[in-house]
């Protein structure tokens, strides 16, 4: 049976015997990861190994500490490519700096912003709060960027209109539609294949100032921090299934969804809208379990996310996140 990791005792990998692989060990050098927990992830893939292996963080330090359980089996070189297989679904990869540009909407209490083509309806309860924006067509790619992160910045080297050294990091959450009736660099902001983000006008205004009202930028993907855990909601009826899935974490995107009832098989749901995923299941009576992928390969089961009692328009929080 496998025990839990206590938390806190620090060992460098390359003083562990036998040695790492050389994948693991580059790995181990050369990524910056997220703070995750690789012990499910190595017991998932193999279980019948008696090792696990958390990954932790100390002063933007990597550390890794290997525990060897009952069994006193030395780390394999497979066990290795398990690990190496767990680090590489959760690896960041490097993001350059990308050019586009940024206008601001909703008001200066970002009251404007709620709703919108993800889905998310009020983002202040929904916890997207004011860092949000609206994404031309060519980033918002039919909804499949609903919840992405990213952080942004105004290119002062092309604008007096900047706020030097500042970032903010913003949510995906609207699309800003194109206005072909206007130029795309008169009016036409959001036209393909311009790269501009609509934002919410409290996040726009840490970067730039207010009579510009546009002004040329910078952004790149950076991982989502959410608090608390991911949540469903279920709308439609008897055998329309429609499930809003909000507060993602990691990646922020989600690519693919399965749900299951407590008497059913595994069903593949397909994106209706924004982030709301359908099913023709009818699962009345059972508890319900989803199975979601981000756009970054990473995977999680939540299982019975919702009660056997559950009912159309509830919320259901659960305690699994992404990171």
């Amino acid at each position: 049976m496998t025990e839990s990791l206590p938390r806190g005792l620090l060992i460098d990998p390359m003083t562990i015997a036998p040695p790492l692989p050389v994948a693991f060990r580059l790995l181990h050098s050369t990524l910056s990861l997220p703070p995750i927990d690789l012990a499910a992830c190595v017991a998932r893939r193999a279980q019948h190994h008696s090792i696990i292996i958390a990954l932790y963080h100390q002063k933007q330090a990597t550390t890794w500490r290997l525990i060897e359980m009952a069994s006193g089996r030395a780390l394999s070189l497979h066990l290795a490519a398990v690990a190496v297989a767990c680090l590489a679904a959760v690896a960041p990869v490097a993001a350059d700096w990308i050019s586009g540009s940024a206008t601001f909407y909703g008001g200066s209490d970002a009251s404007g912003t709620m709703g919108g083509a993800c889905g998310y309806g009020n983002l202040y309860a929904t916890g997207y709060g004011t860092n949000t924006a609206a994404l031309s067509s060519s980033l918002f790619n039919n909804g499949a960027a609903c919840g992405e992160c990213y952080q942004v910045t105004c290119d002062q080297s092309s604008s007096p209109s900047c706020k030097p050294g500042v970032t903010v990091t913003i949510t995906a959450t609207n699309l800003c539609p194109p206005d072909y009736s206007k130029p795309s660099n008169d009016g036409g902001w959001c036209n393909p294949p311009r790269r501009h983000m609509d934002m919410a006008q409290p996040a726009w205004e840490k970067i730039g100032v207010y009579r510009a009202g546009i002004i040329p930028m910078k952004y790149q993907r950076v991982p989502c921090a959410r608090s608390g855990g991911v949540r469903f909601t279920i709308n439609g009826n008897d055998y329309f299934d429609l499930v809003l899935i909000t507060n993602v974490g990691g990646a922020g995107s989600v690519s693919s969804v399965q749900i299951k009832g407590s008497r059913t098989g595994w069903v593949a749901m397909s994106r209706n809208w924004g982030a709301n995923w359908q099913s023709n299941s009818y699962l009345r009576g059972q508890s319900v379990s989803f199975t979601v992928t981000l756009t970054n390969g990473q995977r999680r089961v939540f299982q019975d996310a919702a009660p056997a009692n559950w009912g159309f328009g509830q919320t259901f929080t659960t305690g699994a996140q992404f990171y």
